[in-house]
């Protein structure tokens, strides 16, 4: 007697309609309409705490030293804990990152102060962000994709942003991720361990020292040749010690400097 297969038979119809129930379950992403809108007057910006007490030293050193070389024009945008915004299906939405750097934006009238920056409506696009890592749920890593966005994929498909730096400065973890085909990528660094910021020209790397009596893991830049960038500080120290040499010299030619000056 021969036995009859055991396995069931499904219908084409059956077979269908069981696809087309797992369509209807599985999820799919709404397409991001992404606008550029004037915000209005009355808009209420984020006001969140630091969540990192290095975050503030961290982000003013890395501007100073900018300024201290003469790497910062009237037309950039240099910002700390500064709002990004953008309108996305219809919402504004707004991020602050640590660090922010725009090459140019519309100048401002004397009597008006930049609450936020919306690219390409008020200037230029974002080059580089940076985020200085934290425990906080939706962080510095996260790529959701539905409101309220997380930071990488707010800047990888919103923003698009060419670079974004995430630093951990306890650790300490420098990591560096370019846009290439609409996707970050992870950027090996040098063999210095520094990588290269394009948008600036400059590296980027840590440095372990002291700064305003707090020692820790710094950012600091160096240029193409490797010369690192000095603080104000480390430039009025420098200036100072170059005084007293000349100062020190100009004795021993037995001319007094105070006399000069």
């Amino acid at each position: 007697m021969s036995s009859a297969s055991s396995t069931p038979s499904i219908s084409s119809a059956s077979f269908f309609e069981n696809i087309f129930m797992v369509l209807q379950l599985t999820p799919t992403q709404k397409e991001l309409n992404v606008t550029w809108e004037v915000l209005p007057d009355d808009f209420i910006l984020p006001d969140d705490p630091v969540e990192n007490i290095q975050q503030p030293p961290l982000a003013a050193a890395l501007t100073d030293a900018l300024g201290a070389t003469g790497r910062i024009q009237a037309e950039m945008l240099i910002g700390s804990n500064f709002g990004l915004v953008a309108t996305v299906n219809k919402k504004i939405v707004v991020k602050a990152p640590d660090w922010l750097y725009v090459p140019q934006v519309q100048p401002l009238s004397a009597d008006v102060i930049r609450r936020s920056y919306t690219p390409h409506l008020e200037g230029a696009a974002v080059s580089v962000v940076m985020e200085f890592l934290s425990d906080t749920e939706n962080g510095e890593l996260s790529i959701r994709s539905t409101p309220p966005y997380g930071k990488l994929y707010f800047y990888e498909r919103i923003l698009k942003v060419p670079t974004y730096i995430t630093y951990d400065p306890y650790e300490p973890i420098l990591e560096v991720r370019c846009l290439q085909d609409g996707k970050y990528v992870l950027q090996p660094p040098d063999t210095n361990g520094c990588f290269w910021i394009p948008e600036l020209e400059l590296f980027l790397g840590i440095w372990y020292g002291e700064r305003f009596c707090q020692t820790m893991n710094w950012l600091r830049w160096w240029d193409s040749e490797g010369n690192l960038l000095l603080w104000s500080s480390e430039k009025a120290e420098q200036e100072r010690q170059r005084a007293e040499k000349l100062a020190a010299k100009l004795r021993e030619l037995g001319v007094d400097p105070d006399a000069i000056a």
